[in-house]
């Protein structure tokens, strides 16, 4: 059934499946509206790895259909090519290739010659990492390390500005890893990329316990939420199998990170260990924590006593409100798949892995690092 169904599939059914593709419709959704199975869709977009194919156009000089209808009318009524080539303002030499390669004078048919045209036009082209092999170890070597095909493109473009042959585009690596037949990056680098959904679920804040007289995040400085000045950060718990925990920390600023490991998730055992944490850095840069309403920071009074950090709550079901440690928790799942029991990884096991996040260039921060970052502002305060 899917291999009639992909040699029926006319031009505008293509055209119509991809366009439902980009707005986000399922497969199921789409072999409905086109009255075919599910699973042919599927094999179709599977093929191309996601990816819609571009939109094909003629080349600038190629002969029209109209011309070729020209030709075929000409040849009929016996005119030469220099004639021919003299209606159309062509070359006779364009027309004599053009006869020749679709059957000569006597098989040529216009309908045929334009589709043979679109047909030769479809050859496969190299990609940049096909001919730059300098170029697609790098981006391997940086895929193995975590780096998305966003931060691997930008780090290339900052790190060899001049030179064009080691740069490229995400939209390449992403080709080149999803798309069938390339073969330019081996699949086993799929396993580096950060799995995402389509789209993100809020998770809900704890209900249990009650946070007594919370300092409510709008009561947080303008500076704060402008991310205009460095020492502001984010928190929340990662959860893994076992009731296990890590507590994340992200500044705002610079998006530096930092994991702590607890033992459990009650108050006392979470508010020593931030203290503990925050008691490391400058007091320049600790001005500030955003929470969520989990009852790990029941005791929030004693973290603010022993730290001078001001710790604001986040509205309830709002997730949102703490976006660069929403981030943060999502890029974790590469390190720490669903499921993980957190408690088998050391403090150092977190460090290392806070580190290569550290090392890694951001889009938002112009593709510097947040260490880049942070070494800045450290600077600054001398």
């Amino acid at each position: 059934m899917a291999s009639r169904i992909q040699r029926g599939l006319s031009t505008a059914q293509r055209t119509e499946l991809w366009e439902r593709w980009r707005q986000g419709e399922t497969v199921s959704d789409i072999g409905r509206a086109l009255g075919t199975w599910h699973s042919s869709v599927g094999q179709i977009v599977r093929r191309r790895g996601g990816f819609s194919p571009p939109a094909r156009r003629r080349a600038r000089y190629g002969l029209s259909l109209a011309e070729r209808e020209e030709i075929s009318r000409s040849l009929v009524r016996g005119d030469s090519y220099q004639h021919i080539g003299r209606q159309l303002d062509r070359a006779a030499s364009t027309i004599s290739r053009e006869v020749q390669r679709n059957g000569g004078r006597d098989a040529y048919r216009a309908a045929r010659a334009e589709q043979a045209a679109w047909d030769r036009a479809r050859r496969p082209k190299p990609c940049k990492l096909a001919l730059q092999p300098r170029l697609r170890r790098i981006v391997a070597d940086k895929l193995k390390l975590a780096w998305s095909p966003e931060q691997i493109a930008g780090w290339l473009k900052r790190q060899y500005p001049q030179d064009e042959s080691l740069q490229v585009s995400h939209e390449t690596i992403y080709r080149s890893l999803f798309v069938q037949g390339r073969g330019l990056l081996k699949r086993e680098l799929l396993q580096h990329l950060r799995s995402g959904r389509q789209v993100r679920h809020g998770r809900p804040a704890s209900r249990k316990g009650r946070i007594v007289d919370p300092v409510s995040i709008s009561q947080r400085p303008a500076e704060v939420e402008d991310r205009a000045v460095p020492g502001h950060w984010e928190g929340d718990l990662v959860v893994g199998s076992g009731h296990s925990y890590v507590a994340t920390l992200v500044e705002r600023y610079t998006r530096y990170v930092m994991l702590v490991k607890l033992e459990n998730k009650r108050t006392e055992t979470v508010v020593a260990a931030l203290v503990a944490q925050i008691q490391q850095l400058p007091a320049e840069l600790c001005k500030s924590l955003t929470w969520d309403r989990g009852a790990e920071l029941a005791d929030h009074k004693k973290f603010t006593v022993s730290t001078d950090v001001v710790l604001y709550f986040c509205d309830p079901y709002s997730p949102w409100q703490r976006g660069s440690n929403e981030n943060t928790n999502g890029l974790l799942r590469q390190y720490f798949p669903k499921g993980t029991d957190l408690s088998v990884h050391s403090q150092m096991e977190l460090d290392r892995v806070a580190r290569q996040l550290n090392e890694r260039p951001r889009k938002t921060l112009d593709f510097e690092t947040p260490a880049e970052r942070l070494e800045q502002c450290v600077a600054a305060i001398g």
